[in-house]
């Protein structure tokens, strides 16, 4: 089953590759419970197939560090970048894309998440296993408000300013 507008996000957990201390979190990889860090929040999620993949580094993910500002004046709480690759993996892709501040770089390492999404792709034949999708969310209080799914290939409606439009519209 795929998730749609108006559906809860999955319970589980991503993970995200921590930088400095603070909070109380470690350095290196913390696991983050879906439900408490979204629970009265505006999320502006956005799942892509890889890391350090071509249209993924040169286009989707600068299009939402760009934004930021953007979008915290709409109303989004958090920036979330959703990929099945590991947290060590997705903290060296966001130290390179510079989203340190801007954008949640979230690791999504067995899949688990884009399983229960019913958003996968599988690039097995292409030795990439079982990835997410390409498509962006907007996410308030844990309940899918606008979902925009790409076709395979392709980058048409995940981008940034198609979710800032759609955030910018929710908040009225």
């Amino acid at each position: 089953m795929t998730i749609k507008v108006g559906d809860r996000l999955p319970a589980g957990t991503l993970q995200e590759f921590i930088e400095v201390e603070g909070n109380g979190c470690s350095l290196g990889p913390n696991s983050f419970d879906i439900a408490k860090e979204t629970a009265g929040k505006t999320i502006a999620l956005f799942a892509l197939p890889g890391a350090y993949t071509p249209t993924c580094s040169a286009k989707h993910v600068p299009g939402y560090v760009e934004k930021a500002a953007e979008f915290k004046a709409a109303g989004v709480d958090e920036v979330w970048c959703v990929s099945v690759n590991d947290a060590f993996v997705m903290g060296a892709w966001g130290r390179d894309q510079k989203t340190a501040g801007k954008v949640r770089m979230m690791a999504d390492g067995s899949a688990e998440f884009a399983r229960a999404t019913g958003l996968t792709l599988d690039l097995t034949a292409r030795g990439m296993g079982l990835r997410s999708n390409r498509y962006s969310m907007l996410v308030q209080d844990g309940v899918v408000k606008a979902l925009n799914v790409e076709a395979p290939g392709k980058f048409e409606v995940s981008d940034a300013g198609t979710l800032l439009a759609q955030a910018r519209a929710l908040r009225g």
